[in-house]
């Protein structure tokens, strides 16, 4: 979105948007492959700053804050990679979420993405804060935005048909569970202010970003191998 504080940040395995004025990424960026989802690296331990981004949030911003370090892109994802896996917990690709956000809705989603680059083979998925919401809370000396909502986003455009879907999720209860908290792309792009697609052919950028099929999506199973 034009006039909003970002830093473009690339990673080994994701490439973010991060907000120095907030604390928090605008956005985070990452494909996902069929084969990456079968990655053996173990999980990271430590969150850390990085300290070549400005306005980066430190770890104890979060400590005794009642919220999550809740992770943009899963270090789940980045399995494939030791170096992909300790720069996903760097405090850029983290935000403050509700506990049982973190570990509920938003892990299902994030198990689903998986599920999905296993059937496409590839995935392109873009996760971040909605920051057009007024933000009325902040945690930590670095004054941490907590946001009242979060997007995903997925697309598909490798598959034949390209496809698209998004979510906007309540950083908290999501009445309803995912299928009632799925959107176009084009709406999260409205919200957001953020044009994501740009760069894709502008025939598969308009399939891809106006449609909204949650039950194409809910359906979908990897092929056996």
């Amino acid at each position: 979105a034009k006039g909003t504080p970002e830093q473009i940040v690339s990673y080994e395995g994701m490439t973010i948007s991060y907000n120095p004025a907030k604390h928090v990424p605008n956005w985070v960026a990452w494909e996902l492959t069929a084969d990456e989802t079968r990655g053996k690296e173990p999980r990271a331990q430590n969150f850390q700053a990085n300290e070549s981004v400005a306005g980066c949030a430190d770890p104890w911003d979060y400590s005794y804050s009642g919220y999550d370090r809740g992770h943009m892109a899963p270090a789940s994802d980045m399995k494939w990679s030791r170096n992909a896996m300790k720069e996903s917990f760097y405090m850029t690709n983290i935000c403050p979420q509700v506990k049982s956000f973190n570990s509920g809705t938003w892990k299902r989603l994030e198990e689903k993405c998986r599920t999905w680059a296993q059937c496409d083979s590839a995935i392109v998925i873009i996760a971040g804060p909605v920051l057009t919401d007024s933000i009325t809370e902040s945690i930590g000396d670095n004054r941490v935005a907590v946001p009242k909502r979060f997007f995903k986003i997925i697309a598909s455009p490798y598959a034949n048909p390209p496809r698209g879907i998004a979510f906007i999720l309540n950083n908290g209860k999501n009445k309803g569970g995912l299928q009632e908290a799925a959107v176009s792309i084009d709406s999260v792009e409205s919200l957001t202010g953020h044009d994501f697609f740009s760069t894709l052919p502008d025939d598969i950028e308009r399939l891809v970003e106006s449609q909204c099929r949650f039950h194409y999506w809910s359906t979908l199973k990897p092929t056996e191998k």
